[in-house]
């Protein structure tokens, strides 16, 4: 690129064009262009020497010019001069000001003309990559139309017209074949700045990808009339989208469908026939599921808060559809609700429930010494250990139907005598076991659970708290711990320890260093008081 046989006003074209193509100031291809220059200025008359360049903005003329700072000590002959040799010039020059040398232009060789167009394409693809990044920076969360420029195993390379975007494998919709010269359609997910340049990210296969595209085909989403409340997924294969209307008179499952389901035929489309399912939104968890597990037909809904699981029994035909294929029916159903939900058939819930009630029913038999029928009352009331009973009140129980007074009462000292008889019996045997006296006295646990710990090792408070919430869990669940939460608080109370013992050596690490100096006088004081004592006992 030989500048200098280009007349002024086509350098100034020349850098319009350029700026007008990439999108980026003409100030900057102006730059671009002196910078250029002045390179290859400073490679004809000496690297050592303040060569600048000034290319007018109006008539394209170019000026070259050598600066010599005056200074009061000369350090660099090639770029300063004594103020003496300032002030014999014409007119005078002070400490700090210029002496400006015009130069002849250069005529730009092979090896020159081609240094400065790499210094002008550099310049320009910086400015560009600044341009492209404060463009996209700030537009995550959108979704932008592209071309397929290039399409490789791990990756596809988008042209957004001014700017180049990437989708990565496993951001693409599974089995989708995208190829050159393709029209695409995609969410941008992060825009990121990186030694190569700003790289623009963007992703088909993410939920919230699907949630733009009903915003765009949806008039009544855009405009807030209708909210999206969540989106589950499996790309390429099926997805659930639940929906909320603000107005009571906006159904917004047909709202989301469309006349003769034109709306939702158009995502469908654009996600490959990716099968979708449109769930009313609503805020009680049971009635929630029920709609997110359909279409299968659900007979019950057992919650466990505490656990966040949420137990659904499916009469016997239905159970297929209800887990779906490969479980992604039910899977989809849980990250839409963020429950963790078990699939049971009738059956299997019966059968189950009778063995629950023969269990606890012999439970009691055994501890309390009573009848089948008195036994059975006690678990259709709820009751799960002997311990229960032994922490009612009286007229608690005898508000059971066909239970007295006189019958709640002997229950309740029977409980207490056997709850005694098996503390007294763990007791013993976590003596056998030799558990430690901090585990003994740790509040967070019952008697039988500290037996269960014990006879799988955990014998003492700091064995408890290297243990993690899994092991917990295994070897407590059948005392009912099942709340992954409230194992990971006994742990951290086993832990409390540890940090007090760490607050208490530091507290005496700076009381040692403060009684240092003393040191000296204390030891010769216990000495002198220790000399009369041994004197008496001579």
């Amino acid at each position: 690129m030989d500048t200098s046989s280009i007349p002024g006003l086509e350098l100034i074209q020349v850098a319009d064009v350029v700026a007008r193509e990439k999108s980026i100031e003409r100030e900057e291809v102006m730059l671009a262009m002196e910078e250029a220059i002045q390179k290859a200025g400073r490679a004809k008359y000496g690297l050592d020497r303040d060569i600048r360049v000034m290319i007018d903005r109006k008539s394209g003329a170019i000026a070259l010019e050598r600066w010599i700072e005056v200074v009061e000590e000369v350090e660099d002959e090639s770029t300063q001069m004594s103020a003496a040799e300032g002030a014999k010039l014409s007119p005078p020059l002070a400490v700090g000001e210029f002496w400006r040398q015009s130069l002849p232009p250069i005529e730009f060789g092979r090896i020159a003309a081609q240094t400065a167009k790499q210094v002008i394409s550099q310049k320009v693809r910086d400015a560009e990559r600044v341009r492209q990044f404060e463009e996209y920076k700030d537009r995550v969360g959108e979704i932008v139309v592209g071309t397929v420029k290039r399409a490789e195993s791990y990756s596809i390379t988008v042209d957004l017209g001014r700017a180049e975007a990437v989708i990565r494998r496993e951001e693409m919709i599974p089995r989708e074949n995208l190829r050159q010269g393709d029209r695409v359609r995609a969410y941008i997910i992060d825009v990121r700045e990186e030694p190569r340049g700003p790289q623009i990210f963007l992703s088909r296969a993410c939920n919230e990808f699907m949630a733009k595209l009903f915003t765009q085909e949806v008039p009544e989403i855009y405009d807030g009339i209708i909210e999206i409340k969540g989106v589950a997924r499996e790309a390429g294969s099926r997805a659930k989208i639940t929906v909320l209307s603000n107005d009571p008179g906006i159904d917004p499952v047909g709202a989301c469908v469309g006349m003769r389901g034109s709306r939702v035929q158009a995502v469908v489309g654009e996600l490959q026939g990716e099968k979708v399912e449109i769930i009313p939104f609503t805020e009680e968890p049971a009635a929630f599921v029920v709609n997110a597990l359909a279409p299968a037909e659900v007979a019950k809904v057992v919650m466990d808060e505490a656990a966040g699981r949420m137990e659904v029994v499916v009469p016997d035909d239905q159970l297929s559809l209800a887990i779906g294929r490969r479980g992604q029916n039910v899977r989809l159903a849980s990250q839409l609700s963020g429950w963790y939900i078990d699939i049971l058939t009738e059956a299997e819930e019966s059968e189950r429930r009778q063995e629950e009630f023969k269990t606890r029913s012999a439970r009691f038999i055994d501890a309390l010494n009573i009848d089948d029928v008195i036994a059975h009352l006690l678990v259709a009331e709820g009751f799960v250990f002997p311990e229960d009973v032994a922490e009612s009140s009286i007229e608690e129980l005898a508000n059971i139907q066909g239970f007295d007074e006189d019958i709640a009462t002997e229950l309740q000292n029977r409980a207490a005598e056997y709850v005694a008889r098996e503390a007294d019996r763990i007791n013993a045997a976590l003596d056998e076991l030799k558990v430690a006296d901090d585990l003994r006295a740790f509040e967070y646990i019952s008697l039988g659970m500290m037996l269960t710990l014990a006879e799988n090792n955990v014998r003492t408070l700091d064995d408890l708290a290297d243990l993690d919430n899994e092991e917990l869990l295994e070897y407590l669940g059948q005392h009912g711990l099942t709340d992954d939460t409230e194992a990971g608080d006994i742990i951290m109370a086993a832990r409390a320890h540890w940090f007090a013992d760490e607050d208490a050596g530091s507290e005496d690490a700076g009381s040692g260093d403060a009684g240092s100096e003393d040191s000296g006088t204390d030891n010769a004081t216990s000495d002198s008081d220790a000399a009369p004592a041994a004197d008496s006992d001579s």
